[in-house]
């Protein structure tokens, strides 16, 4: 048995700030993806996961008895499914930043969940926050807190527009120049990061006042400048604003940069060859890269692996 693929998103813009209502965009990375599988003779991994989706099952067991009214499963079909061996089998890295956990809660509302939001329909506002909402509380069980944005955007496999927490929509993105020299990245940190203990250093500088004004006034007003260049396909005003987003983000988020690429993050503001930014929570795993010539940046980065996402 192997259920449908779920693939891997990116937050191209917004992480840490939408927290806070700030614009995001986030987008499919197809890449990379999951399904739900069963096998009766299990590898490592693969028992690993069947283990891990019990727990899961047990969790939304409490989930639905909490609050009947959100979401409902169908348990006892989940729980024969796990007895007989269904797993996630996933090419997407865990602490990577794009959307591992995402992808399988994805995947078991799309199969479990009872009267549910399909992406056939016409996907209102109301329908959208619903399912947000819903994925929100189903993912909670791997990070402590989400906003439910990883499994939406997996679950409906569009580009999604974030104006507040209250308020996002279907996104259409400029179409790719295959031949452009500008591109976004990924660059392999070689870190396996964690959200939550990033999520709880975010949360402990939010008691801070200066923290607060420095996030509203610089790094919530260039993301919101990012999300709007992108989407007009702004290329030259996107990148002064990128720009100073990885300044930001260098002088105020250093714990959720790996120590050994501050000085990679440094050089490619000065030179202009890339800029940097988080890829979801940081602390590891990928880091986001522009750059508007990919030659150039491939050369500087020579010694990292470079994945591009989007040609400009």
């Amino acid at each position: 048995m192997k259920g449908p693929l779920f693939y891997s998103k990116i937050l191209l813009f917004g992480e840490y700030g939408i927290i806070k209502d700030s614009k995001g965009l986030s987008i499919p990375y197809n890449f990379y993806n999951g399904a739900l599988k069963t096998a009766s003779d299990f590898s490592e991994e693969a028992s690993a996961s069947n283990h891990s989706l019990k727990r899961f099952a047990d969790y939304l067991d409490t989930l639905q008895t909490e609050n009947p009214q959100r979401v409902t499963f169908d348990l006892e079909k989940l729980r024969a499914d796990i007895e007989g061996g269904m797993y996630f089998d996933s090419s997407i890295p865990q602490g990577y930043g794009v959307g591992s956990s995402g992808a399988l809660v994805a995947a078991i509302y799309d199969k479990y969940a009872q009267d549910k939001i399909t992406v056939l329909e016409n996907l209102t506002r109301d329908k959208l926050l619903k399912l947000k909402e819903i994925f929100g509380a189903m993912e909670s069980f791997f990070h402590g807190k989400s906003s439910g944005l990883d499994p939406l955007n997996s679950y409906l496999s569009i580009p999604i527009l974030i104006h507040s927490k209250d308020n996002i929509e279907p996104a259409g993105i400029p179409s790719q120049k295959m031949d452009g020299k500008g591109a976004v990245f990924l660059l392999d940190s070689g870190i396996v990061g964690e959200t939550a203990p990033m999520i709880q250093i975010f949360m402990e500088n939010m008691k801070q006042e200066g923290f607060r004004k420095m996030l509203k006034e610089q790094f919530i007003k260039h993301t919101d400048a990012c999300v709007e260049d992108f989407l007009k396909g702004d290329v030259k005003s996107l990148f002064g604003n990128i720009k100073q987003l990885s300044h930001v983000v260098l002088d105020n988020f250093k714990p959720m940069i790996p120590a050994q690429f501050h000085k990679l993050w440094k050089h490619g503001i000065e030179t202009n060859e890339y800029y940097l930014k988080l890829c979801g929570s940081g602390g590891g795993g990928y880091i986001l890269g522009f750059t508007q010539d990919i030659d150039r940046a491939r050369k500087s980065l020579k010694d990292y692996n470079l994945e591009v996402v989007y040609n400009f």
